[in-house]
Protein backbone atom coordinates (compact mmCIF):
# COMPACT_ATOMS: atom_id res chain seq x y z
CA UNK A 1 0.00 0.00 0.00
CA UNK A 2 1.28 3.37 -0.75
CA UNK A 3 0.25 4.49 3.04
CA UNK A 4 2.45 2.03 4.04
CA UNK A 5 5.21 3.11 1.55
CA UNK A 6 5.07 6.70 2.68
CA UNK A 7 5.65 5.63 6.57
CA UNK A 8 8.57 3.13 6.12
CA UNK A 9 10.27 5.97 3.88
CA UNK A 10 9.35 8.44 6.77
CA UNK A 11 10.92 5.91 9.07
CA UNK A 12 13.89 5.49 7.37
CA UNK A 13 14.86 9.17 6.37
CA UNK A 14 14.09 10.14 9.74
CA UNK A 15 11.38 12.70 8.56
CA UNK A 16 8.35 13.42 10.60
CA UNK A 17 5.25 11.50 11.29
CA UNK A 18 1.61 12.35 10.84
CA UNK A 19 0.20 12.16 14.46
CA UNK A 20 -3.04 12.26 15.57
CA UNK A 21 -3.66 12.83 19.21
CA UNK A 22 -6.91 12.32 20.64
CA UNK A 23 -7.60 13.39 24.19
CA UNK A 24 -5.75 16.57 23.44
CA UNK A 25 -8.04 18.78 25.96
CA UNK A 26 -7.42 16.20 28.94
CA UNK A 27 -3.95 15.84 31.41
CA UNK A 28 -1.83 13.92 28.98
CA UNK A 29 -2.38 15.19 25.68
CA UNK A 30 -2.40 18.34 26.40
CA UNK A 31 1.59 17.58 27.25
CA UNK A 32 2.10 15.29 24.59
CA UNK A 33 1.37 17.44 21.38
CA UNK A 34 4.35 20.21 22.09
CA UNK A 35 6.23 17.43 22.63
CA UNK A 36 5.62 15.63 19.27
CA UNK A 37 6.14 19.22 17.57
CA UNK A 38 9.39 19.68 19.47
CA UNK A 39 10.59 15.82 17.72
CA UNK A 40 9.23 16.88 14.04
CA UNK A 41 6.43 15.46 14.28
CA UNK A 42 2.85 17.08 12.24
CA UNK A 43 0.23 17.10 14.92
CA UNK A 44 -3.68 16.55 14.25
CA UNK A 45 -5.96 16.70 17.13
CA UNK A 46 -9.07 15.44 17.90
CA UNK A 47 -11.72 17.14 20.39
CA UNK A 48 -15.08 17.29 20.57
CA UNK A 49 -15.14 20.79 21.41
CA UNK A 50 -12.11 21.78 19.79
CA UNK A 51 -12.63 25.87 21.06
CA UNK A 52 -10.66 23.87 24.00
CA UNK A 53 -7.50 24.24 22.46
CA UNK A 54 -7.39 27.92 20.70
CA UNK A 55 -5.45 29.24 23.44
CA UNK A 56 -3.08 26.51 24.22
CA UNK A 57 0.14 27.79 23.23
CA UNK A 58 1.05 25.41 20.55
CA UNK A 59 -2.47 25.69 18.47
CA UNK A 60 -1.07 27.27 15.64
CA UNK A 61 0.88 24.54 15.35
CA UNK A 62 -1.40 21.71 15.10
CA UNK A 63 -4.52 21.14 13.08
CA UNK A 64 -7.71 20.32 15.28
CA UNK A 65 -10.85 18.36 13.77
CA UNK A 66 -13.99 17.87 15.48
CA UNK A 67 -14.62 14.30 16.28
CA UNK A 68 -15.59 11.76 19.06
CA UNK A 69 -14.20 8.11 19.06
CA UNK A 70 -17.16 6.58 19.22
CA UNK A 71 -18.27 8.28 15.81
CA UNK A 72 -16.74 6.09 13.28
CA UNK A 73 -18.12 9.14 10.54
CA UNK A 74 -16.32 11.66 12.37
CA UNK A 75 -13.16 9.44 12.62
CA UNK A 76 -12.61 8.79 9.29
CA UNK A 77 -11.82 12.37 8.31
CA UNK A 78 -9.36 13.17 11.24
CA UNK A 79 -7.46 9.52 10.75
CA UNK A 80 -7.15 10.30 6.77
CA UNK A 81 -3.21 10.32 6.28
CA UNK A 82 -2.15 9.79 9.50
CA UNK A 83 0.61 7.66 10.42
CA UNK A 84 0.67 7.00 14.20
CA UNK A 85 -2.87 7.41 15.94
CA UNK A 86 -2.33 8.50 20.00
CA UNK A 87 -5.73 6.48 22.33
CA UNK A 88 -5.51 9.34 24.93
CA UNK A 89 -9.30 8.96 26.26
CA UNK A 90 -11.36 6.77 28.03
CA UNK A 91 -15.23 6.98 29.66
CA UNK A 92 -14.33 6.79 33.78
CA UNK A 93 -16.77 8.77 35.38
CA UNK A 94 -19.09 8.52 32.87
CA UNK A 95 -21.77 6.41 34.91
CA UNK A 96 -22.41 2.83 35.83
CA UNK A 97 -21.61 1.75 31.73
CA UNK A 98 -18.43 3.42 31.19
CA UNK A 99 -16.86 0.02 30.65
CA UNK A 100 -19.20 -0.57 27.56
CA UNK A 101 -18.63 3.13 26.29
CA UNK A 102 -15.03 2.43 26.57
CA UNK A 103 -15.21 -0.76 24.80
CA UNK A 104 -16.93 0.07 21.92
CA UNK A 105 -15.03 3.20 21.82
CA UNK A 106 -11.56 1.32 21.08
CA UNK A 107 -13.11 -0.93 18.73
CA UNK A 108 -14.70 2.01 16.43
CA UNK A 109 -10.93 3.58 16.62
CA UNK A 110 -9.26 0.43 15.81
CA UNK A 111 -11.77 -0.28 13.04
CA UNK A 112 -11.43 2.87 11.56
CA UNK A 113 -7.73 3.21 11.78
CA UNK A 114 -7.29 -0.10 10.28
CA UNK A 115 -9.36 1.37 7.31
CA UNK A 116 -7.40 4.13 7.22
CA UNK A 117 -4.48 2.96 6.64
CA UNK A 118 -2.55 4.26 10.18
CA UNK A 119 0.98 2.60 10.90
CA UNK A 120 0.84 2.65 14.48
CA UNK A 121 -1.50 2.76 17.65
CA UNK A 122 0.26 3.98 20.54
CA UNK A 123 -2.55 3.72 24.01
CA UNK A 124 -1.58 4.70 27.59
CA UNK A 125 -3.51 2.50 29.57
CA UNK A 126 -3.32 0.84 33.46
CA UNK A 127 -0.93 -1.01 34.56
CA UNK A 128 -2.16 -4.75 36.57
CA UNK A 129 -1.01 -7.06 38.67
CA UNK A 130 -0.32 -10.60 36.23
CA UNK A 131 -1.75 -12.96 39.15
CA UNK A 132 -4.59 -11.61 40.24
CA UNK A 133 -7.89 -12.35 37.20
CA UNK A 134 -9.09 -9.49 35.39
CA UNK A 135 -12.46 -9.95 36.96
CA UNK A 136 -11.45 -9.02 40.72
CA UNK A 137 -9.62 -5.80 39.15
CA UNK A 138 -11.19 -2.98 39.74
CA UNK A 139 -13.70 -1.66 37.04
CA UNK A 140 -11.19 1.20 36.08
CA UNK A 141 -8.03 -1.04 35.70
CA UNK A 142 -10.29 -3.91 33.80
CA UNK A 143 -11.32 -1.72 31.32
CA UNK A 144 -8.29 -0.01 30.83
CA UNK A 145 -6.50 -3.36 30.16
CA UNK A 146 -10.02 -4.61 27.97
CA UNK A 147 -8.91 -1.41 25.56
CA UNK A 148 -5.35 -2.35 25.41
CA UNK A 149 -6.82 -5.66 24.33
CA UNK A 150 -8.84 -4.49 21.79
CA UNK A 151 -6.48 -2.35 19.99
CA UNK A 152 -3.90 -4.96 20.27
CA UNK A 153 -6.19 -7.33 18.40
CA UNK A 154 -7.30 -3.90 15.91
CA UNK A 155 -5.04 -5.43 12.98
CA UNK A 156 -3.41 -1.91 13.46
CA UNK A 157 0.80 -2.68 15.06
CA UNK A 158 0.07 -1.35 18.53
CA UNK A 159 2.32 0.12 21.35
CA UNK A 160 0.27 -0.24 24.79
CA UNK A 161 1.82 1.33 27.22
CA UNK A 162 0.82 0.11 31.28
CA UNK A 163 2.13 2.84 34.06
CA UNK A 164 0.40 2.81 37.68
CA UNK A 165 0.37 6.56 39.27
CA UNK A 166 2.02 9.05 36.96
CA UNK A 167 3.68 11.93 39.06
CA UNK A 168 3.27 15.69 37.71
CA UNK A 169 2.31 18.91 38.59
CA UNK A 170 -1.52 18.84 38.13
CA UNK A 171 -1.90 15.19 37.64
CA UNK A 172 -4.74 13.27 39.91
CA UNK A 173 -2.55 10.54 41.38
CA UNK A 174 0.11 13.61 42.44
CA UNK A 175 -2.51 16.09 43.88
CA UNK A 176 -3.93 13.27 45.97
CA UNK A 177 -0.69 12.46 47.38
CA UNK A 178 -0.20 15.95 47.77
CA UNK A 179 -2.94 17.43 49.74
CA UNK A 180 -3.18 14.26 51.65
CA UNK A 181 0.31 14.97 52.91
CA UNK A 182 0.22 18.69 53.36
CA UNK A 183 -3.31 19.16 54.81
CA UNK A 184 -2.87 15.84 57.63
CA UNK A 185 0.06 15.36 59.54
CA UNK A 186 -1.87 12.61 61.35
CA UNK A 187 -3.73 10.17 59.00
CA UNK A 188 -6.30 7.39 59.29
CA UNK A 189 -5.83 5.27 56.74
CA UNK A 190 -7.20 2.45 54.43
CA UNK A 191 -4.94 -0.53 53.89
CA UNK A 192 -4.19 -0.02 50.99
CA UNK A 193 -1.18 2.29 52.09
CA UNK A 194 0.80 -0.75 52.39
CA UNK A 195 0.71 -1.62 48.91
CA UNK A 196 3.69 -1.57 46.84
CA UNK A 197 3.44 0.63 43.34
CA UNK A 198 6.18 1.70 41.05
CA UNK A 199 5.09 5.44 40.22
CA UNK A 200 6.48 7.28 37.04
CA UNK A 201 7.14 10.42 36.14
CA UNK A 202 5.05 12.46 33.80
CA UNK A 203 8.37 13.08 31.78
CA UNK A 204 8.78 9.38 31.81
CA UNK A 205 5.56 9.15 30.39
CA UNK A 206 5.94 11.83 27.66
CA UNK A 207 9.20 10.45 26.18
CA UNK A 208 8.20 6.86 26.14
CA UNK A 209 4.75 7.98 23.99
CA UNK A 210 6.62 9.81 21.99
CA UNK A 211 9.53 7.15 21.01
CA UNK A 212 6.63 4.56 20.55
CA UNK A 213 5.89 6.89 17.25
CA UNK A 214 8.75 5.04 15.45
CA UNK A 215 8.85 1.27 17.01
CA UNK A 216 9.16 -1.12 13.76
CA UNK A 217 5.89 -2.42 12.18
CA UNK A 218 6.25 -5.71 13.45
CA UNK A 219 6.03 -4.72 17.30
CA UNK A 220 2.60 -5.27 18.47
CA UNK A 221 2.25 -5.61 22.30
CA UNK A 222 2.06 -3.39 25.91
CA UNK A 223 5.18 -2.47 27.49
CA UNK A 224 5.51 -1.67 31.56
CA UNK A 225 6.78 1.52 32.00
CA UNK A 226 7.76 2.72 35.54
CA UNK A 227 10.22 4.34 37.42
CA UNK A 228 12.78 3.12 39.37
CA UNK A 229 11.46 2.93 42.79
CA UNK A 230 9.13 0.06 43.98
CA UNK A 231 7.28 1.78 47.34
CA UNK A 232 4.29 1.51 49.18
CA UNK A 233 2.13 4.62 48.72
CA UNK A 234 3.05 5.36 53.06
CA UNK A 235 6.48 5.65 51.71
CA UNK A 236 4.87 7.54 48.67
CA UNK A 237 3.52 10.32 51.49
CA UNK A 238 6.87 10.32 53.71
CA UNK A 239 8.62 11.01 50.96
CA UNK A 240 6.82 13.87 49.90
CA UNK A 241 6.76 15.38 53.29
CA UNK A 242 10.46 15.38 53.17
CA UNK A 243 10.77 16.82 49.11
CA UNK A 244 8.23 19.96 50.72
CA UNK A 245 10.06 20.07 53.62
CA UNK A 246 7.17 19.24 55.86
CA UNK A 247 7.63 17.31 59.17
CA UNK A 248 7.46 13.76 59.49
CA UNK A 249 3.69 12.33 58.76
CA UNK A 250 1.84 9.78 61.14
CA UNK A 251 0.29 7.44 59.42
CA UNK A 252 -1.82 4.18 60.97
CA UNK A 253 -4.17 1.94 58.47
CA UNK A 254 -6.72 0.17 59.60
CA UNK A 255 -8.58 -2.47 57.38
CA UNK A 256 -12.42 -1.40 57.05
CA UNK A 257 -12.27 1.65 55.18
CA UNK A 258 -13.06 0.35 51.68
CA UNK A 259 -12.79 2.15 48.55
CA UNK A 260 -15.68 3.53 48.83
CA UNK A 261 -15.30 5.45 51.91
CA UNK A 262 -11.50 5.81 51.05
CA UNK A 263 -13.02 8.12 47.88
CA UNK A 264 -15.44 9.84 50.23
CA UNK A 265 -12.36 10.54 52.55
CA UNK A 266 -10.08 11.96 50.04
CA UNK A 267 -12.74 13.71 48.33
CA UNK A 268 -13.30 15.69 51.46
CA UNK A 269 -9.05 16.42 52.08
CA UNK A 270 -8.31 16.99 48.28
CA UNK A 271 -9.71 18.90 45.42
CA UNK A 272 -9.92 15.43 43.24
CA UNK A 273 -13.88 14.72 43.28
CA UNK A 274 -14.97 11.55 44.67
CA UNK A 275 -15.73 10.20 41.20
CA UNK A 276 -12.39 10.13 40.01
CA UNK A 277 -11.10 9.33 43.50
CA UNK A 278 -12.80 5.91 43.84
CA UNK A 279 -11.28 4.50 40.83
CA UNK A 280 -7.69 6.17 41.89
CA UNK A 281 -8.27 4.03 45.42
CA UNK A 282 -9.92 1.13 44.08
CA UNK A 283 -6.38 0.66 41.80
CA UNK A 284 -4.76 0.77 44.31
CA UNK A 285 -5.75 -2.41 46.48
CA UNK A 286 -3.66 -5.09 44.37
CA UNK A 287 0.54 -4.34 43.79
CA UNK A 288 1.07 -2.30 40.58
CA UNK A 289 4.71 -3.28 39.91
CA UNK A 290 6.60 -3.75 36.45
CA UNK A 291 7.22 -7.31 35.35
CA UNK A 292 9.97 -6.58 32.19
CA UNK A 293 11.10 -3.26 31.01
CA UNK A 294 11.43 -4.00 27.30
CA UNK A 295 10.15 -0.39 26.48
CA UNK A 296 14.33 0.24 26.72
CA UNK A 297 14.69 -1.39 23.62
CA UNK A 298 13.10 0.93 21.50
CA UNK A 299 12.94 3.99 23.43
CA UNK A 300 16.42 3.90 24.89
CA UNK A 301 16.60 5.27 28.38
CA UNK A 302 18.99 8.31 29.47
CA UNK A 303 21.14 8.52 32.26
CA UNK A 304 19.03 9.27 35.10
CA UNK A 305 15.85 8.12 33.06
CA UNK A 306 13.70 7.27 34.08
CA UNK A 307 13.52 9.42 37.04
CA UNK A 308 13.68 8.90 40.36
CA UNK A 309 10.62 9.07 42.36
CA UNK A 310 11.50 12.02 44.82
CA UNK A 311 13.17 13.67 41.56
CA UNK A 312 9.83 13.87 40.23
CA UNK A 313 8.22 14.85 43.36
CA UNK A 314 10.92 17.92 43.23
CA UNK A 315 10.14 18.45 39.43
CA UNK A 316 6.39 18.60 40.14
CA UNK A 317 6.30 20.82 43.06
CA UNK A 318 9.04 23.11 41.23
CA UNK A 319 6.38 23.47 38.43
CA UNK A 320 3.60 24.19 41.01
CA UNK A 321 5.19 26.76 43.13
CA UNK A 322 6.73 28.67 39.83
CA UNK A 323 2.80 28.10 38.27
CA UNK A 324 3.96 27.09 35.15
CA UNK A 325 1.24 23.97 35.39
CA UNK A 326 0.97 23.26 31.41
CA UNK A 327 -2.57 21.41 32.21
CA UNK A 328 -4.27 19.45 35.20
CA UNK A 329 -6.23 16.95 35.56
CA UNK A 330 -9.25 18.70 35.26
CA UNK A 331 -8.41 19.89 32.26
CA UNK A 332 -10.73 17.42 30.32
CA UNK A 333 -14.35 18.10 30.61
CA UNK A 334 -15.98 16.88 33.29
CA UNK A 335 -18.24 13.73 32.91
CA UNK A 336 -21.90 14.72 33.21
CA UNK A 337 -21.93 18.14 32.39
CA UNK A 338 -24.13 19.09 29.81
CA UNK A 339 -22.71 21.10 26.69
CA UNK A 340 -25.38 23.23 25.47
CA UNK A 341 -24.47 26.35 24.23
CA UNK A 342 -24.90 30.00 25.62
CA UNK A 343 -28.81 30.51 24.59
CA UNK A 344 -28.84 33.63 21.93
CA UNK A 345 -31.14 36.45 23.03
CA UNK A 346 -32.74 38.35 22.65
CA UNK A 347 -34.07 36.37 20.75
CA UNK A 348 -34.03 33.10 22.63
CA UNK A 349 -36.88 31.07 22.30
CA UNK A 350 -36.14 28.05 24.19
CA UNK A 351 -38.10 28.72 26.99
CA UNK A 352 -36.93 30.15 30.54
CA UNK A 353 -34.37 31.85 30.78
CA UNK A 354 -33.21 33.60 33.63
CA UNK A 355 -30.68 36.08 34.36
CA UNK A 356 -29.27 38.54 36.95
CA UNK A 357 -27.51 41.49 35.52
CA UNK A 358 -24.86 43.80 37.51
CA UNK A 359 -23.17 47.45 36.01
CA UNK A 360 -20.70 49.76 38.16
CA UNK A 361 -18.67 53.06 37.08
CA UNK A 362 -15.54 51.68 37.70
CA UNK A 363 -12.57 53.79 39.02
CA UNK A 364 -9.91 52.53 37.20
CA UNK A 365 -8.75 51.84 33.76
CA UNK A 366 -9.76 48.83 32.10
CA UNK A 367 -6.68 47.43 32.08
CA UNK A 368 -6.31 46.99 35.88
CA UNK A 369 -10.31 46.07 35.36
CA UNK A 370 -9.49 43.18 33.67
CA UNK A 371 -6.71 41.97 35.84
CA UNK A 372 -9.25 41.68 38.82
CA UNK A 373 -11.40 39.67 36.22
CA UNK A 374 -8.92 37.63 34.77
CA UNK A 375 -7.59 36.71 38.20
CA UNK A 376 -10.75 36.06 39.97
CA UNK A 377 -11.02 32.39 41.56
CA UNK A 378 -8.60 30.27 43.70
CA UNK A 379 -6.54 32.12 45.99
CA UNK A 380 -7.86 34.89 45.08
CA UNK A 381 -11.28 34.31 45.69
CA UNK A 382 -14.84 35.41 44.53
CA UNK A 383 -15.00 38.71 46.47
CA UNK A 384 -17.92 38.56 47.72
CA UNK A 385 -19.61 36.95 50.73
CA UNK A 386 -16.76 33.77 51.27
CA UNK A 387 -18.58 31.66 53.26
CA UNK A 388 -21.51 31.43 50.64
CA UNK A 389 -19.31 30.28 48.31
CA UNK A 390 -17.68 27.62 50.77
CA UNK A 391 -20.70 26.61 51.42
CA UNK A 392 -21.95 25.82 48.11
CA UNK A 393 -18.88 24.21 46.97
CA UNK A 394 -19.30 21.81 50.09
CA UNK A 395 -22.77 21.27 49.13
CA UNK A 396 -21.89 20.14 45.44
CA UNK A 397 -18.98 18.01 46.83
CA UNK A 398 -21.70 16.24 48.85
CA UNK A 399 -23.60 15.38 46.00
CA UNK A 400 -21.36 14.19 43.98
CA UNK A 401 -19.99 17.64 41.85
CA UNK A 402 -16.78 18.87 41.70
CA UNK A 403 -16.43 21.68 44.62
CA UNK A 404 -15.15 25.10 44.83
CA UNK A 405 -11.27 23.44 45.49
CA UNK A 406 -10.25 23.00 42.06
CA UNK A 407 -8.33 26.12 41.84
CA UNK A 408 -6.86 27.14 38.87
CA UNK A 409 -4.34 25.86 36.75
CA UNK A 410 -2.64 29.73 36.62
CA UNK A 411 -2.68 32.16 39.03
CA UNK A 412 -2.75 35.06 36.50
CA UNK A 413 -3.76 33.57 33.17
CA UNK A 414 -6.70 32.13 31.79
CA UNK A 415 -7.34 29.94 28.49
CA UNK A 416 -10.43 28.87 26.99
CA UNK A 417 -11.07 25.18 28.92
CA UNK A 418 -9.33 25.64 31.92
CA UNK A 419 -10.96 24.18 35.00
CA UNK A 420 -11.92 27.71 37.90
CA UNK A 421 -13.19 26.11 41.15
CA UNK A 422 -16.61 25.00 39.94
CA UNK A 423 -16.13 26.60 36.86
CA UNK A 424 -15.24 26.05 33.38
CA UNK A 425 -13.44 29.06 30.99
CA UNK A 426 -16.07 28.55 27.84
CA UNK A 427 -14.78 31.80 26.64
CA UNK A 428 -12.83 34.64 27.03
CA UNK A 429 -11.52 37.37 24.94
CA UNK A 430 -8.73 39.02 26.36
CA UNK A 431 -9.59 42.75 28.07
CA UNK A 432 -13.19 42.40 27.40
CA UNK A 433 -15.45 39.11 28.10
CA UNK A 434 -14.78 36.01 30.42
CA UNK A 435 -17.42 33.52 30.45
CA UNK A 436 -17.65 30.96 32.35
CA UNK A 437 -19.62 27.67 32.44
CA UNK A 438 -21.10 26.26 35.52
CA UNK A 439 -19.86 22.58 36.54
CA UNK A 440 -21.74 22.70 39.94
CA UNK A 441 -24.74 20.30 39.78
CA UNK A 442 -27.78 22.31 38.85
CA UNK A 443 -31.07 21.34 37.54
CA UNK A 444 -30.10 23.34 34.52
CA UNK A 445 -26.91 24.47 32.72
CA UNK A 446 -25.45 27.64 33.83
CA UNK A 447 -22.75 30.47 32.77
CA UNK A 448 -21.70 33.64 34.38
CA UNK A 449 -20.38 36.00 32.27
CA UNK A 450 -17.78 39.45 33.28
CA UNK A 451 -17.39 42.45 31.07
CA UNK A 452 -14.44 45.16 30.57
CA UNK A 453 -15.84 48.34 28.89
CA UNK A 454 -13.46 50.95 28.19
CA UNK A 455 -15.48 54.35 30.13
CA UNK A 456 -14.75 57.95 29.95
CA UNK A 457 -12.48 59.82 31.74
CA UNK A 458 -10.09 57.01 31.72
CA UNK A 459 -12.50 55.01 34.41
CA UNK A 460 -14.00 52.02 32.70
CA UNK A 461 -17.18 49.88 32.99
CA UNK A 462 -18.23 46.89 34.41
CA UNK A 463 -21.34 44.73 33.98
CA UNK A 464 -21.79 41.32 34.90
CA UNK A 465 -24.68 38.60 33.71
CA UNK A 466 -25.43 35.38 35.70
CA UNK A 467 -27.47 33.31 33.08
CA UNK A 468 -29.39 30.06 34.29
CA UNK A 469 -31.16 27.47 31.68
CA UNK A 470 -33.62 25.58 34.37
CA UNK A 471 -34.27 21.96 33.07
CA UNK A 472 -38.32 21.18 34.52
CA UNK A 473 -40.04 22.34 37.39
CA UNK A 474 -36.95 21.70 39.63
CA UNK A 475 -34.93 23.99 37.78
CA UNK A 476 -37.58 26.85 38.35
CA UNK A 477 -37.70 25.93 41.73
CA UNK A 478 -34.01 26.50 42.20
CA UNK A 479 -33.51 29.71 41.11
CA UNK A 480 -36.49 31.25 42.74
CA UNK A 481 -35.19 29.56 45.77
CA UNK A 482 -31.54 31.08 45.77
CA UNK A 483 -32.83 34.62 43.75
CA UNK A 484 -33.23 36.54 47.49
CA UNK A 485 -29.67 35.51 47.53
CA UNK A 486 -28.18 37.35 44.54
CA UNK A 487 -27.93 40.87 45.53
CA UNK A 488 -25.34 39.91 48.49
CA UNK A 489 -23.75 37.51 46.36
CA UNK A 490 -23.62 38.90 42.72
CA UNK A 491 -24.57 42.42 44.11
CA UNK A 492 -20.88 42.35 46.46
CA UNK A 493 -18.61 40.61 43.76
CA UNK A 494 -19.85 43.48 41.27
CA UNK A 495 -19.25 45.68 44.16
CA UNK A 496 -15.95 44.51 45.70
CA UNK A 497 -14.74 43.56 41.42
CA UNK A 498 -14.75 47.59 41.37
CA UNK A 499 -12.93 48.12 44.44
CA UNK A 500 -10.60 45.85 43.62
CA UNK A 501 -9.60 47.26 40.55
CA UNK A 502 -9.87 50.99 42.11
CA UNK A 503 -7.63 49.99 44.51
CA UNK A 504 -4.98 48.54 42.29
CA UNK A 505 -4.79 51.87 40.67
CA UNK A 506 -5.02 54.11 43.85
CA UNK A 507 -2.17 55.72 46.09
CA UNK A 508 -0.79 53.88 48.42
CA UNK A 509 -1.95 56.29 51.54
CA UNK A 510 -5.38 55.41 50.12
CA UNK A 511 -7.49 53.17 52.44
CA UNK A 512 -10.12 51.01 50.32
CA UNK A 513 -13.20 49.78 52.40
CA UNK A 514 -13.18 46.16 52.98
CA UNK A 515 -14.77 43.42 51.11
CA UNK A 516 -18.57 42.33 51.71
Amino acid sequence: MSRSGGAMQNEETGAGLRCLVTGATGYIGGRLVPELLAAGHTVRCLARTPEKLRDHPWADRAETVRGDVTDAQSLRPALRDIDVAYYLVHALGTGAGFEGTDREAARTFGREARAAGVRRIVYLGGLTPPDVPEAELSPHLRSRAEVGRILLESGVPTTALRAAVIIGSGSASFEMLRYLTERLPVMVTPSWVSTRIQPIAVRDVLRYLVGSARMPDEVNRSFDIGGPDVITYRDMMQRYAQVAGLPHRLILSVPVLTPRLSSHWIGLVTPVPRSIARPLAESLRHEVVCHEHDIARYVPDGPGQPFPFSTALTLALQQVREAKVTTRWSSASTPGIPSDPLPTDPDWAGGSLYTDVREREVDAPPEALWRVIEGIGGAHGWYSFPLAWAVRGWLDRLIGGVGLRRGRRDAERLRVGDSLDFWRVEEIEPGRLLRLRAEMRLPGPAWLEMHCERGAGGRSHYRQRAVFHPRGLLGHLYWWSVSPFHAVVFGGMARNIARAAAKATAPARVKTPPLD
